[in-house]
């Protein structure tokens, strides 16, 4: 009996062993992965030269869709269409005698068979990303510099657009139920909220 109840005492023993060498481990390993999830690309305030163009009361829009897993993988180090995540690349540019606000503006994806895509933060983009890679197991500080890093690429809605700028930025979508972007037609940008709304047909 004083045997076995040694054995057993033992044996809970190294099982406490056992999983405070586990966890010391993962916190070692999450620990020591400080950087950035992701290698995100610095940003590069380019022009937006292909895409599709469209404009009313002095306000010009031209965007692109990233529909290629090429281009987010080039950007993000990252697959977003395959976890359902489609970015915009928009271009505003204010010809107009006024700042131009962003706080009532809202921005609307739609494709040929009339369904409407979700807009989503670049905090909510980044959750996706990582729970269609499955990534449950990181370092809180990588994480942050990843949605940092993402913010940096975003459409600043923020601040005003004077009068003869230009701004440029991501805006990101997501299909309606996460399934993978595949090859969408008709797809179609509505603004809303500016003088006038504005809607650029892609394709």
């Amino acid at each position: 009996m004083t045997r076995n109840l040694s054995k057993a005492m033992k044996y809970r023993q190294h099982r406490r062993f056992t999983c405070w060498v586990t966890l010391g481990a993962l916190s070692l390993l999450v620990a020591g992965c400080g950087g950035s999830l992701y290698k995100v690309k610095p940003r590069i305030d380019a022009p937006v030269t292909a895409g599709s163009e469209a404009g009313a009361s002095g306000i010009g829009v031209r965007a692109v869709p990233l529909l290629s897993d090429e281009e987010s993988q080039e950007l993000f180090e990252a697959n977003l269409p395959l976890g359902g995540l489609l970015p915009v690349r928009l271009e505003i540019r204010n010809g107009s005698g006024a700042p131009l606000s962003f706080k009532k503006v809202r921005f609307r994806l739609r494709d040929g068979d009339g369904r409407e895509w979700k807009l989503r933060t670049p905090k909510q983009a980044v959750s996706r990303i990582m729970t269609a890679d499955e990534i449950y197991l990181y370092n809180p500080n990588s994480r942050k510099r990843f949605e940092q890093a993402v913010t940096e690429h975003a459409f600043d809605v923020s601040s005003l657009l004077e009068p003869g700028r230009q701004r440029r930025g991501l805006i990101f979508f997501q299909t309606q139920k996460k399934e993978a972007v595949a090859n969408p037609r008709g797809l179609a940008l509505t603004i809303e909220g500016l003088p006038q709304p504005i809607e650029v047909v892609f394709n």
